[in-house]
């Protein structure tokens, strides 16, 4: 991990910056300028905080209908990255940057609180993850708590797959388990969608966005209903996919992450070439 935000290259989730004037918490003395996607969802309400400088890089949190993100403006200000910040230890330091912000009391305070019977918020998730002394299991909790889509029978043992849309190996990959494992509820696939170019994004996100996903995902892989690309879905949460797949360096899809029956985490890049192999690493039923 080490001093990396987010993987440099194709995969950088870059947007332009806007400098106009934004209505953001009085406390917040000097602010940098707002891209433009954020200030976006400030007018829609969202509820914006300016976490500091960090490495260089000027960092915000939004929450938007009980979703928090995360933004770190580039030091040119022509460009931000979405996702959580490591610092040259490997530790979170988004993790700090909101605990300081905590510290300031406030609503923000009231905001990133977790009710017991409230799902997990995501610096909850985090928080959590930043418990584990292994960067496997904290990768492994923010797999868990990424956008999926489950394919096969519940109570089977579970893989988590990032895929592209229009990934033949994807394809395949998936072909290959759903007759022999997933029909026969052997396993269970979470499939994480991503896109790569603006197609398979918008592609991936009305995937997402799908309630009947898991039909609409196999109709598309034998070519009786492909993906529409529609642009009026909202890309956030295949954004914060994309955005999970910088922060560990993962660069290409399938890619597949399990805990296997010793409870170590297992990693397989590409189309699995022995599945037999990997069905048998699984816990059981």
């Amino acid at each position: 991990m080490k001093n990396f935000l987010l993987l440099m290259g194709c995969l950088f989730v870059v947007s332009t910056v806007s400098a106009q004037a934004q209505d953001v918490p009085a406390n917040n003395a000097n602010l940098p300028p707002i891209p433009e996607s954020i200030q976006d969802l400030v007018d829609k309400g969202a509820q914006i905080r300016y976490l500091g400088k960090r490495n260089g890089l000027d960092g915000w949190i939004t929450i938007f209908q009980g979703q928090e993100q995360y933004y770190y403006v580039t030091p040119d200000q022509k460009g931000f990255v979405m996702g959580v910040l490591f610092d040259a230890d490997g530790n979170m330091a988004t993790v700090d940057q909101v605990r300081d912000l905590q510290k300031q009391g406030g609503d923000i305070l009231d905001m990133l609180a977790v009710e017991p019977d409230q799902p997990k918020t995501e610096i909850a998730s985090i928080q959590e993850a930043a418990q584990y002394k292994s960067p496997a299991e904290r990768m492994f909790v923010d797999v868990e708590n990424s956008n999926w889509i489950k394919l096969g029978k519940n109570g089977a043992p579970v893989i988590y797959s990032f895929v592209d849309p229009q990934c033949p190996h994807c394809h395949e990959f998936i072909k290959d388990l759903k007759a022999d494992y997933l029909d026969k509820g052997l396993v269970q696939v979470k499939i994480i969608p991503v896109g790569f170019r603006a197609e398979t994004l918008a592609q991936a996100a009305f995937l997402l966005a799908s309630p009947d996903a898991e039909t609409k995902w196999f109709k598309h892989l034998d070519g009786t209903e492909p993906l529409p690309a529609k642009t009026d879905v909202s890309t956030q949460g295949v954004q914060k996919n994309l955005a999970l797949m910088q922060a560990w360096k993962f660069t290409a899809t399938p890619l597949s992450v399990y805990r296997d029956r010793a409870g170590e985490i297992k990693i397989i890049r590409g189309r699995a070439k022995d599945l037999a192999a990997v069905l048998a690493d699984l816990p059981s039923p």
